[in-house]
């Protein structure tokens, strides 16, 4: 539901990245265990997966939980790990925008939007995402409710009030929901419970918060204890401590929230969100990479998640489709959220090279246009869930920046694990560039997306043409050995 701004110049710390430098380091440098505070226990399925956002409403011209199933064979071979449902409750009439309303306006917590099916539909969709090796995480909106919601018919006390004693939004562009009091007890222990229903009813693996960070980390801290007591559960906040929303004023942003030590497996990478969109227009230099990771070496663990994506629901509904916002360098900064530090993210219709905003309080099915862009994910998603080099949280993993001859516009990689490597070059800009791999040693790689074989010398070199990208594999070279 929430609206963050992605405009991040001037925005990032001006230091140099200190973070996993040296491509060739030995692995008795990995990172130490993390701090005391940070007690998450990732579920071991997570540790290769890659996440996808699920839009029932515009996935298919039905619009239900059954429809999107015939997909599940297809999404399962293009390497998705975890589906992500957007919310699936009823939503609110009184004050909707639209003719269909928000998804993020929950009427009833524990009912079914009649629109997507039934819970048993629900529960074959879980039941099948199993069985292809999948796990199934539900949006949960904590924070606010429709204004007409089962919970203000029957517990008008646990919302906040305005100075009249009437209930308000929690924020003033959303109209169409009010705010949730958190100091209730008995409101806390409804929503927790109200989680482990879910769980319990439809197998579901785990949860996306929506807009996490306004609501008190002591209640998602306890609730993550109980939920654990159900089942292991995946957990997704919508937030991130290294970069304030734009829907409150930076002195009312809290950057301690702590969500990531006790509550949370994973944030939202939004900072380097901004910085991709701000990369592929032009605004920014590929220096600011390394100033982000360095801010986020400073502040987390090794073993914490993030997820990178360059659209989601919000960002391509009220800031415009990728082909708006970063044109000819939309693919060139998939391959780069994919393939960074971090969990990627692929929203429903990227697979299908989408050019429209999707309407958000309005029926409006993605026309997929027989997946022009299914190969380009599969070959992204594959490689990050069988890539030793490319897991998630894993401290043994090495990140180190390539020279690219100076360029703003030329991005430069290699992620090893052991002798397994990665090697990521992209070029942002309209001219071509040329990179040098003498950091590499001799070796023998296969470009991911063309299949054609690089033999690296001391001084081998790469062409990118403009608005380009690489992927290399390293082969097995039994020959060589320069770790």
């Amino acid at each position: 539901m929430s609206r963050f701004s992605f405009s991040l110049l001037g925005g990032l710390l001006l230091a140099a990245t200190a973070c996993n430098q040296n491509p060739i380091a030995s692995d008795a440098e990995c990172a130490p265990a993390p701090p005391a505070a940070y007690t998450i226990k990732h579920p071991a399925w997570a540790d290769s997966a890659s996440i996808y956002e699920v839009n029932i409403r515009q996935y298919t011209p039905e619009g239900t939980f059954r429809a999107f199933e015939a997909h599940l064979p297809r999404l399962q071979k293009m390497g998705v790990g975890i589906l992500w449902l957007m919310p699936v409750q009823p939503i609110g009439k009184l004050n909707r925008k639209g003719s269909l309303g928000s998804q993020y306006s929950i009427q009833d917590y524990r009912a079914i939007n009649p629109e997507f099916g039934t819970m048993e539909d629900l529960r074959h969709l879980v039941q099948e995402a199993h069985k292809r090796g999948m796990h199934v995480i539900l949006d949960w909106v904590a924070n606010h409710t429709s204004w007409d919601s089962k919970l203000r018919q029957e517990h008008p006390e646990w919302f906040t009030k305005t100075a009249a004693g009437g209930f308000k939004p929690p924020v003033a562009d959303w109209q169409d929901v009010i705010d949730l009091d958190y100091s209730r007890p008995e409101l806390r222990r409804y929503m927790t419970e109200t989680m482990a229903f879910w769980l319990r009813e439809a197998d579901l693996d785990g949860f996306r918060c929506d807009v996490a960070g306004l609501v008190p980390t002591d209640f998602w801290n306890k609730n993550r204890q109980e939920l654990e007591r159900v089942k292991p559960v995946f957990m997704l906040a919508e937030w991130d401590e290294l970069f304030p929303p734009t829907f409150i004023s930076r002195r009312e942003f809290d950057p301690q929230t702590h969500l990531l030590e006790k509550a949370f497996d994973m944030t939202y990478a939004l900072r380097l969100h901004g910085l991709l969109d701000s990369l592929g227009q032009g605004k920014a230099s590929v220096a600011l990479l390394d100033t982000y990771r360095a801010a986020e070496s400073r502040r987390y663990p090794a073993q914490v998640y993030l997820m990178n994506f360059t659209t989601s629901h919000d960002v391509n509904s009220w800031d415009g489709t990728e082909y708006e916002r970063l044109g000819r360098n939309a693919l060139p900064l998939a391959v780069l959220a994919a393939t960074l530090p971090g969990m990627p993210m692929v929203y429903s219709g990227q697979e299908a090279g989408l050019k429209k905003r999707l309407r958000f309080f309005d029926k409006d099915t993605i026309p997929w246009q027989d997946y022009p862009l299914q190969d380009f994910y599969t070959k992204l998603l594959q490689l990050k869930k069988r890539h030793p080099a490319l897991r998630n949280g894993d401290p043994c993993s090495h990140f180190g920046r390539l020279p690219a001859s100076g360029s703003p516009e030329v991005y430069a990689f290699v992620r090893r694990k052991e002798d397994a490597v990665v090697l990521t070059a992209i070029n942002l800009g309209k001219q071509p560039h040329e990179i040098t791999l003498a950091q590499l040693g001799p070796g023998t790689y296969r470009e991911l997306f063309s299949e054609q074989i690089l033999k690296l010398g001391s001084g081998s070199k790469v062409l990118l043409p403009a608005h380009s990208y690489r992927v290399y594999e390293r082969l097995p070279d039994p020959d060589t050995s320069w770790f």
